[in-house]
């Protein structure tokens, strides 16, 4: 599969909250790094982790939920790049606006490394 098409399939599941189509897309030993936790951002390494690790950043009681405005796909032969911007409320009712660059790394025809690199607006106009 095509490295784009990959990265396509993945953001829709990611959209929809779709973790079982997410980790269809992923190696057995995929690695998320996750752009929160005290490394800076949190490593999971392996299926079982990086499962736990999609569910609970997709979960909609998880504030600040928000709104996928924009992505953007960079394509190339074994590694992709996602851009994008969410529009969220905080659970005191503050806008939150997030843009990120997910680095995704392949092997063959599945991705086994999600790299998040993200900037936080508080208070956004």
């Amino acid at each position: 599969m095509a490295v784009r098409a990959l990265l396509e399939q993945f953001i829709d599941a990611w959209a929809q909250g779709d973790v079982d189509t997410l980790m269809g897309l992923m190696t057995d030993d995929c690695v998320f790094h996750s752009s929160v936790g005290p490394e800076p951002g949190t490593t999971f390494v392996g299926a079982t982790a990086v499962r736990a690790a999609f569910a609970r950043f997709l979960d909609p009681a998880n504030p600040p939920a928000g709104v996928t405005e924009q992505m953007e796909i960079t394509a190339a032969d074994g590694f992709g790049v996602v851009r994008w911007t969410t529009r969220g409320t905080a659970s005191d009712g503050r806008t939150v606006i997030t843009r990120a660059v997910d680095v995704f790394e392949f092997d063959g025809d599945r991705i086994s490394s999600k790299d998040t690199y993200r900037k936080v607006l508080g208070d956004a106009p």
